[in-house]
């Protein structure tokens, strides 16, 4: 039957698998050494790694001299970590947002996406008036379609410019783009051999101060590795 199939584990038997070696919290932002699979918080690993070149875990060598290009962010692991522990991401949220708070900073896009929703949320009653199911479900309908056109602009956004440094390629006409931070290098490969008409994106390395960077690397993981400047 269903109910001899179905098997409750207690969340405290899986934390060594939902917990970060570094800070012994659960994991935040879960990035993932792609040499070994070992997955840490971000946070963590990159303060980790600007001193040493193995993975915390087993001590296995990254790369001897440029081991931030070979960790990735895993959406799949911090999926399953927010799906497991209750609250963890809402309190999430509301530290980051306490955090531009304090530094009188814009909050991202993606964070203030989820407290606009939030207030939308909260504004069927206005003026002492209550809105109509049919009125209701064609704002809702709407706002559906603009959310599935939305095409990440609720996303955090990162303004970068493109110079190319190579006598064999023509520049951009417009070398100034803003996209999603969620964006990765391999994106812009693709976007920029589209623009030159290149027969392949291989052809392609893009820099950042001089270090070639990771094509799984998002644009998110650049600015705070690599782009140390405001």
């Amino acid at each position: 039957t269903p109910k001899m199939l179905t098997r409750k584990i207690k969340l405290w038997d899986i934390n060594a698998h939902i917990t970060c070696r570094l800070c012994n919290g659960y994991l935040i932002d879960a990035t993932t050494v792609t040499e070994c699979l070992h997955t840490f918080c971000r946070s963590c690993l990159v303060k980790y790694l600007e001193e040493n070149n193995t993975c915390p875990t087993c001590r296995i060598v990254i790369h001897q001299s440029h081991p931030l290009q070979y960790i990735g962010h895993d959406r799949t692991m911090q999926d399953i970590v927010y799906k497991l522990v209750p609250g963890l991401q809402e309190a999430e949220m509301k530290k980051q947002r306490e955090f531009y708070h304090k530094l009188g900073m814009e909050v991202p896009g993606d964070i203030k996406g989820e407290t606009c929703s939030t207030k939308q949320h909260l504004d069927f009653h206005r003026n002492g008036e209550t809105k109509t199911d049919e009125n209701s479900n064609k704002e809702t309908s709407e706002e559906k379609q603009e959310e599935d056109n939305d095409y990440h602009r609720s996303d955090e956004q990162v303004s970068i410019c493109l110079e190319c440094n190579s006598s064999k390629l023509r520049g951009l006409k417009r070398k100034w783009i803003r996209c999603s931070a969620q964006a990765t290098v391999l994106h812009l490969k693709k976007f920029i051999a589209k623009k030159l008409n290149l027969s392949s994106f291989n052809e392609l390395d893009i820099l950042c101060n001089e270090e070639i960077l990771g094509k799984d690397h998002t644009l998110k993981f650049v600015v705070v590795t690599r782009w140390r400047f405001k």
